[in-house]
């Protein structure tokens, strides 16, 4: 069997079995692979070009995003004009795991939730801090 990962390949059985099963392998819209049959170690891809352009995206509300980077920005002293986006992780900003608590607290407050401490260990960026306050709110409304 073979495994790609990034840049690397490993092979791990017989070049001639590769052969058969990924020669004609391809991925639509992506890169095919194809390994010769006699042992030998050389590989080629080929990319096809692509039109569209995956992204993705947060589930949350952009409401929501924009209050977890304001109150992100302020239990981190950030500056206004310091730049924070979805995508943003705690500790890219410079937060231990006492400010990340903090935040989590922040963020209780704010919307009127509690957050368990498992859930709270599982929010590393401000994109998984804003999914878990509208599923939060989203089942306080439920209940």
């Amino acid at each position: 069997m073979a495994s790609v990962t990034g840049a690397s390949i490993s092979l791990r059985s017989r070049p001639s079995q590769l052969h058969r099963s990924l020669a004609t392998s391809s991925i639509y819209g992506s890169r095919s692979v194809s390994l010769n049959a006699y042992g030998r170690s050389s590989l080629s891809f080929s990319s096809r070009p692509r039109f569209g352009r995956l992204q993705v995206t947060c589930a949350a509300k952009v409401e929501i995003v924009n209050k977890v980077i304001g109150i992100v920005k302020k239990q981190l002293a950030l500056a206004d004009d310091a730049e924070v986006s979805g995508k943003s992780t705690f500790s890219g900003l410079g937060a231990d795991s006492l400010d990340t608590v903090e935040i989590v607290m922040g963020l209780e407050e704010e919307f009127g939730i509690c957050v368990e401490e498992e859930s709270a260990q599982s929010i590393s960026t401000v994109e998984e801090a804003a999914e878990l306050i509208e599923k939060l709110s989203a089942k306080k409304q439920d209940s």
